[in-house]
């Protein structure tokens, strides 16, 4: 007897969550297949009646991140002034977070597997591209100035690097000086400050 849609959504939503995981952690060329399966709680022989293969899979999983469902950590209101914030600044907020430079699983995938996605394929490489540009559209639409486009492209270029450098460094101290110094600049150039 045939598993009911439910059940393969269900089964395809777990196997997402845990490439999506895995993928952050430890980078896409990192990940087998068979890792994914397990963290999903499935076995390996399943994966192929839900994907094609692992770029297919890396595509929706980053898709869903953060345009399909924006993370609840980004939803939320923040503080006493943040009725008064528009979405990209609760991003902003959200984005610079302890909590976000400490998740390592649940965390943006443009900051996880960034040194990955220059050798990968197509699929990969395009997905990556979307979130990317999903991210400028939504600083798009709260700028009212004029060069829109190269100021949304400058803030994701600073929430992004500021957080794969202060992820990176080493150095918690330099760490923080990286979050907060990239933090204050984007609030500068978007006029939020």
């Amino acid at each position: 007897m045939p598993y009911a849609p439910e059940h393969k959504h269900a089964t395809r939503e777990k196997i997402l969550e845990s490439a999506r995981q895995l993928f952050n952690r430890n980078g896409y060329a990192a990940v087998s297949i068979e890792e994914i399966m397990n963290g999903a709680g499935l076995t390996h022989g399943g994966f192929y009646r839900h994907f094609s293969g692992k770029g297919e899979l890396y595509a929706a999983a980053v898709r869903q991140f953060l345009c399909t469902r924006t993370p609840p950590a980004w939803r939320k209101r923040r503080g006493p002034g943040a009725l008064r914030k528009s979405q990209a600044q609760r991003i902003v907020e959200a984005y610079f977070s302890r909590e976000h430079f400490e998740d390592r699983d649940g965390c943006c995938p443009l900051l996880g597997t960034a040194s990955d996605i220059q050798r990968s394929g197509a699929a990969v490489k395009a997905a990556y591209r979307e979130v990317a540009e999903q991210m400028v559209k939504v600083f798009e639409d709260q700028i009212d100035e004029p060069r829109v486009r190269d100021r949304a492209l400058a803030l994701v270029a600073l929430c992004v690097g500021g957080m794969v450098l202060a992820r990176n460094v080493g150095d918690p101290d330099l760490a923080n000086d990286f979050r907060r110094a990239a933090h204050s600049e984007v609030l500068r150039i978007a006029g939020w400050n």
